[in-house]
């Protein structure tokens, strides 16, 4: 792969076709763009794609968006060299990069809908995104090395599949969201058939240092057919259908998980530290409810000494969860011995070391017993006598919240190995010890957890 810097007059001819392009129907000019696409479905060797887990990764993409958000006037100039945001922080958000010749030269951040929310809340409406149920999850912090970003597509088109292929087979997400400049959204709408939020550009958006942004989602769910019947015809090489769906890019590293867990947390406390108290500031700017929302998410000693301090939880609100939960996307049966054998699909989405919660495909009664079998991962299954705790109403559901009053052995041993995965070394057994039965399943869970 040859890097190239444009020549003036170079420069002087992109602008003219932009111009030219810019005048066309907007129905042709979407045409035309399609008609553009290169998908190298071999990739030089030297190119590959993972998810940041280390901090000399994280360091490397986070500074590479720094200086992409600060050239286009996205930030202002941060002394560490950085851009890191508080979502950064969050076991629901993956930084994925593009690696040439060992050199990290492409980012994106996938931050799936958490605690905090996400960042484009604030100013467009997700209302009707909500509405069709399914996790959401907003596409941000793209970047790519200016000496790559003529390349024709050869990094962003594979950084592209990466996160398609990584959304819809790891991290259980159906919708994506995006807020992006003005200039950019066609890119998305006509290749990738994202739909506007709203028909009003944003003129000021805080989260991109008040620059304009227009915002825009795509339904993963039938984005398949979409690509199919707009692709159809193509050659491979120019149809996104075919590079999405049907080809197999060995340049990329999908993470290795033997359960069916549907995020990859990577921040050790000592990453935390490091990029936002050591190298950023960015937990001194958090408010309280994040400070006490971060105490939540990471229970044990050796992060609490590491997070900002939290203020203790006002006396009317709701206390805090004090143990891990984990983020699953698991089959399982709910067998009940009444009138008969009886038989309900659910899948669990969420559990702990006590307890699971579940969609249902039927109305499950409060104090309901019986079997649930779970299929944890490949050739993993879990054998539980449960009983239903709680019903909780949220798009997708319904939800029901199951307490396992007798885990067995392979139930134990999955929460155990996501908690060594997770948990500082030595943690694992004071958390234990701070976790019981409870019956708090919320719509919270069901929806972000």
């Amino acid at each position: 792969m040859t890097e190239h810097a444009r020549s003036p007059s170079t420069r002087r001819l992109h602008q003219f076709a932009r111009a030219a392009l810019g005048s066309l129907p907007r129905d042709t000019r979407f045409a035309l763009y399609r008609r553009m696409i290169d998908c190298n479905p071999a990739p030089d060797t030297r190119l590959t794609f993972g998810i940041a887990t280390t901090e000399q990764e994280l360091e490397a993409c986070f500074a590479l968006l720094h200086d992409a958000y600060v050239g286009s006037g996205f930030m202002k100039p941060d002394p560490s060299g950085l851009r890191v945001t508080p979502y950064h922080a969050l076991p629901t958000t993956t930084t994925l990069f593009a690696r040439f010749d060992g050199r990290i030269i492409g980012t994106l951040s996938i931050i799936r809908e958490g605690v905090f929310g996400l960042p484009l809340q604030s100013v467009f409406d997700l209302t009707a995104v909500r509405a069709q149920g399914g996790r959401i999850a907003e596409i941000s912090a793209l970047a790519i090395h200016p000496r790559f970003r003529k390349t024709g597509g050869t990094i962003l088109f594979p950084l592209m599949k990466f996160m398609y292929e990584y959304c819809t087979r790891y991290f259980d997400t159906r919708h994506l969201v995006i807020a992006v400049n003005p200039r950019h959204i066609e890119m998305y709408e006509s290749l990738l058939f994202f739909q506007r939020l709203q028909e009003q550009i944003v003129a000021n958006y805080d989260f991109v240092n008040g620059a304009p942004a227009v915002g825009a989602t795509l339904d993963l769910k039938a984005a398949p057919e979409i690509f199919r019947v707009a692709y159809e015809g193509r050659r491979p090489q120019r149809n996104l259908h075919h590079y999405f769906t049907q080809v197999s890019l060995p340049n990329i590293h999908f993470p290795e998980r033997p359960y069916y867990t549907t995020n990859d947390p990577v921040m050790s406390p000592a990453l935390l530290d490091h990029f936002f108290n050591r190298r950023t500031r960015v937990f001194d700017q958090i408010d309280e409810r994040r400070r006490r929302l971060l105490h939540s998410i990471y229970p044990e000693q050796g992060y609490c000494d590491v997070l900002p301090p939290a203020p203790d939880a006002p006396a009317q609100a709701a206390p805090l969860r004090r143990h891990r939960r984990y983020s699953l996307k698991c089959p399982a049966r709910l067998e009940i011995v009444k009138d008969g054998l009886q038989t309900v699909a659910l899948e669990v989405v969420d559990a702990s070391r006590h307890g699971f919660l579940a969609r249902a495909t039927a109305t499950l009664p409060e104090r309901l017993r019986g079997v649930v079998c779970v299929q944890l991962g490949e050739g993993r299954i879990a054998t539980e006598e449960a009983v239903v705790v709680r019903a909780i109403g949220a798009e997708g559901g319904p939800y029901y919240g199951f307490r396992i009053e007798a885990p067995d052995q392979a139930w134990q041993q999955c929460i155990t190995d996501l908690e060594v995965r997770d948990a500082p070394p030595g943690a694992v057994r004071r958390m234990r010890a701070i976790e019981a039965p409870r019956d708090d399943w919320s719509v919270h869970d069901a929806l972000v957890a």
